[in-house]
């Protein structure tokens, strides 16, 4: 059973960077398309990015279009979602998710469709 482990998280100033990573473990993640998500306190999980299979698809939710890319590394089993020019609203807990599919250049930005999730990683945008 493949298992997802975020990091990265930290304290950042407004308009900084983050790096996220979701490691995989105990499969490779190369047959898996994944989606990362974020939840801030009081408000619903959203949808921030995916990336397919063989990472051609990628899809990005408006509000972090031309700030965040989400890439992968198979050789090292691992998602990133690299965060730029980040605000306040960006504050939440980020967790990224994986689904073994067939199709290689699709993904999906629906929570649902994914069904292994990590524990998440925090991220604090505060001057």
């Amino acid at each position: 059973q493949l298992q997802l482990v975020e990091s990265g998280g930290d304290l950042v100033q407004p308009g900084g960077s983050l790096k996220l990573s979701c490691a995989a473990s105990r499969a490779t993640l190369e047959y898996y398309a994944v989606g990362w998500f974020r939840q801030a306190p009081g408000k619903e999980r959203e949808a921030v990015s995916c990336i397919s299979v063989t990472g051609a698809g990628r899809n990005y939710a408006n509000s972090v279009k031309g700030r965040f890319t989400t890439f992968r590394d198979n050789a090292k089993n691992t998602v990133f979602l690299q965060m730029n020019g980040l605000n306040a609203e960006d504050t939440a807990a980020y967790y990224c998710a994986a689904r073994r599919t067939t199709f290689q250049a699709l993904c999906d930005m629906a929570g649902p469709w994914y069904d292994v999730w990590g524990q998440g990683t925090q991220v604090t945008v505060s001057s």
